[in-house]
């Protein structure tokens, strides 16, 4: 209980940060997806995982790092060993090491389930939108500035002739050329750096979209995962209640034919 009260604790003062920082502050943004994993996890591991939801948020507790981000395969080990070691098991699985195995895959699936909740959920869409408004006012800026910068330089350009002309007597010869030439050099550099950055930008928001399309293979995976747990248990089920029937009524075939003595 006391681990499950220190892990509430952390994600209290966590949920204390920004939901979105500025663009490249990449480090509060992946804190505000690590408190919308560990939010997913709290809400929906009793639900699952009943009667061994303690065992499994201590085991998530124990198996989170520096991220706050639990181990998948750390997290399952522990819970199955608990299970294992203290013989747990309910009226489906009876045996312990098959309960174990399941909750192990179940503990998987959460976690794969919380990481898309985090990306997919509502405030990883806030996210993902003030990201890209960032990434597109960051664009405007720089236009801007290319846009400045081209009407500084024809500012200048166009009152070269006359300041030239005025050192005609003294000056080096070409400077005027020189001089327009390295202006022409600079703005061609800007606009260069301009479309290289429209070209960053598409590449970041084509990569934010295939994420977004690998969390949906996840979704589908996980869902896949637990169809066949699903479907592995009602065939026990169901083996288990035609080995009790057949039981059943074996003995009252025994029972009709069996002979008094006496």
């Amino acid at each position: 209980m006391k681990k499950i009260a220190l892990l509430t604790l952390s994600l209290g003062l966590l949920t204390t940060l920004p939901a979105m920082a500025q663009l490249g502050n990449v480090l509060d943004d992946f804190q505000a997806y690590s408190v919308d994993l560990q939010n997913y996890l709290k809400n929906n591991l009793s639900p699952t995982l009943r009667p061994i939801e303690i065992q499994s948020q201590n085991a998530l507790y124990d198996a989170t790092g520096e991220l706050n981000i639990p181990n998948p395969i750390a997290a399952g080990e522990r819970v199955s060993n608990d299970i294992i070691l203290n013989s747990i098991s309910d009226k489906f699985d009876n045996n312990s090491v098959v309960k174990a195995t399941t909750v192990n895959n179940e503990i998987k699936r959460l976690i794969t389930q919380s990481s898309i909740a985090s990306i997919l959920g509502y405030n990883g869409q806030v996210r993902t939108k003030l990201k890209l408004q960032n990434v597109q006012d960051t664009l405007q800026n720089i236009s801007q500035i290319a846009q400045e910068a081209d009407t500084s330089a024809q500012n200048i350009l166009g009152g070269l002739p006359q300041t030239m002309s005025q050192l005609a007597t003294t000056s080096i010869p070409g400077l005027s050329a020189l001089f327009a030439g390295q202006s022409d050099l600079q703005l061609q550099n800007i606009k260069i750096q301009t479309e290289q950055s429209k070209i960053v930008a598409e590449t970041f928001a084509q990569t934010m979209q295939t994420n977004h399309f690998l969390q949906y293979s996840n979704l589908n995976l996980a869902s896949i995962s637990q169809q066949m747990e699903e479907n592995n248990r009602a065939r026990r089920v169901d083996s288990s209640a035609e080995a009790a029937r057949l039981l059943r009524t074996t003995s009252q075939m025994d029972l009709f034919g069996r002979k008094d003595n006496n």
